[in-house]
C-alpha cells in the first residue's frame, strides 16, 4: 500500500499505521506532513465474525458480537473522532485534519485470512461462513460541532475524493463484491458518535437491496434494451414535479415512489457505474448540489433532520452495465416532534406505506431558502 498518493484537485493521501496495526489515511490539500505517532497502548483486534444464511429469504446475516461493547454517545471532551489534543488520545493522532479514513475499531466485517469463498447457498444446510469484508470510518472535519451542511465546498470536494479513492482501492481486494459509503446522522436512527462522520462498508456478498435492484435492472434491459435507472431519471426530468435542485452535472429529486417522508436522490446527469467513473467536471460540480440538498433538508422544519445518506453504485464484478451511481438521502422525520416509524407493515412485511405524496415533500424542499 503506497504511503503517499497524489489524487485529483491537488489532494494528497498520506497513510500512517496506528498503534494496533490499523491504517489511517489523511486526505489533505495544503501539503501537510503527517508524522504524529499513535501513542495509545496496543489493543488486540477483534476476531472475524460469522456469516449465516437466513434460508427463508436467502439473505446473509453477519454476526459481530464484539460490537456490543463499542463506545456509545460519549461527551465532546471524550470523542474518539476528534483530533488528539493534550491528554485526549483519539483515533486521529494528529492535532488537526481535513478528512481522514481509518479502519474501524469494531468492524462488522473483517479481511479474511488465507483463501476465502462465500459458502454455497443450499437452504438450511448452508455452511457457516466468516464475515469477510472491510469496514472503515471517514471523518468529514476536525470540528466536533459541525454537520455535512456546514462544510465548505472545498471540504466536500476532498470528501468526495476520499470516497472515490476508497472505492478504487477496496475494489482491488478479491473478496470484495460491493462497496457502500454512507453517513448516519441523528440519534433517532441509531448514531452512537455525534462527530460528523460516515462509514464505508465493503461486502464480500451483494446486499439484499443491491441484488433486488440488479434483478430489476437486468429484467428491464432484457425486455426493453435500456438501462432502468436512465429511464427513471428521464421520467423525473420529463415530469419536472419532484426535482428540487440541479446544476450542469447533477440533479436532485424526490423519487416517484419514495418510501420515507423526505427522500432525495442525487445523480450525475452523465451516468456512471460507480464513484470512480465521475469525471473531473462531475467532481467539481458535486459540492454545490450536495450542500444545497443538505441545507434544504434541515431547512424544511428549521431543525436538524436525522437522515441516512448512502451511495448506491454498481457491484465490483457484476452488473456494471446495469446499475448507476446515485446518492440516496432518507429521513424518518415527518414533522417536528414526529417520526415515521418502520413498524408492522414496513419492518415485518417489507411493504412501505407513505403518509404524504412525494410531490408534497419535493415542494417543501424547493420552498426552503438556501
Amino acid at each position: 500500500m503506497a504511503q503517499s498518493k497524489k489524487l485529483s484537485a491537488g489532494i494528497t493521501r498520506n497513510n500512517r499505521e496506528m498503534a494496533d496495526g490499523r491504517t489511517i489515511r489523511y486526505y489533505d490539500t495544503a501539503g501537510q506532513t503527517r508524522t504524529a505517532p499513535d501513542l495509545r497502548p496496543v489493543e488486540t483486534q477483534p476476531e472475524i465474525g460469522e456469516l449465516r444464511l437466513d434460508p427463508l429469504v436467502n439473505e446473509w446475516v453477519a454476526m459481530a458480537a464484539h460490537r456490543q461493547g463499542r463506545i456509545f454517545l460519549p461527551p465532546k471532551e471524550l470523542c474518539p473522532l476528534c483530533p488528539t489534543t493534550g491528554q485526549l488520545l483519539t483515533e486521529v493522532p494528529e492535532s488537526d485534519f481535513e478528512v481522514v479514513v481509518f479502519d474501524n475499531r469494531s468492524p462488522s466485517l473483517r479481511p479474511p485470512t488465507g483463501d476465502w469463498a462465500l459458502p454455497d447457498q443450499v437452504g438450511p444446510d448452508t455452511d457457516l461462513g466468516t464475515a469477510a469484508g472491510k469496514c472503515e470510518v471517514i471523518c468529514f472535519t476536525a470540528d466536533h460541532g459541525k454537520s455535512f451542511k456546514d462544510l465548505t465546498a472545498s471540504r466536500v470536494r476532498v470528501l468526495l475524493e476520499a470516497w472515490i479513492d476508497r472505492t478504487e482501492e477496496l475494489s482491488l481486494s478479491p473478496y470484495i463484491e460491493h462497496i457502500a459509503p454512507f453517513e448516519n446522522r441523528g440519534e433517532e436512527i441509531g448514531v452512537t458518535l455525534s462527530h460528523p462522520h460516515g462509514q464505508i462498508y465493503a461486502y464480500s456478498y451483494l446486499p439484499p437491496r443491491v441484488e433486488k435492484m440488479l434483478a430489476a435492472a437486468k429484467k428491464y434491459k432484457e425486455s426493453n434494451g435500456k438501462v432502468l435507472f436512465d429511464e427513471v431519471l428521464a421520467r423525473e426530468i420529463r415530469d419536472n414535479e419532484r426535482i428540487i435542485s440541479r446544476n450542469d452535472r447533477w440533479i436532485a429529486f424526490v423519487p416517484y415512489a419514495s418510501r420515507y417522508p423526505f427522500e432525495i436522490h442525487v445523480a450525475p446527469l452523465h451516468p456512471v457505474a460507480d464513484l470512480t467513473g465521475l469525471t473531473d467536471a462531475d467532481r467539481e460540480a458535486f459540492p454545490e448540489i450536495a450542500l444545497d440538498v443538505m441545507k434544504r433538508l434541515d431547512g424544511v422544519f428549521g431543525i436538524e433532520m436525522a437522515y441516512i445518506a448512502a451511495w448506491h453504485q454498481a457491484p465490483v464484478r457484476t452488473g456494471r452495465d446495469l446499475l448507476r451511481l446515485h446518492w440516496q438521502i432518507t429521513s424518518v422525520r415527518r414533522a417536528p416532534g414526529k417520526l415515521k416509524y418502520l413498524a408492522g407493515s414496513e419492518s415485518a412485511m417489507g411493504a412501505f406505506i407513505m403518509d404524504m405524496r412525494p410531490e408534497q415533500s419535493a415542494a417543501q424542499l424547493r420552498e426552503v431558502t438556501v
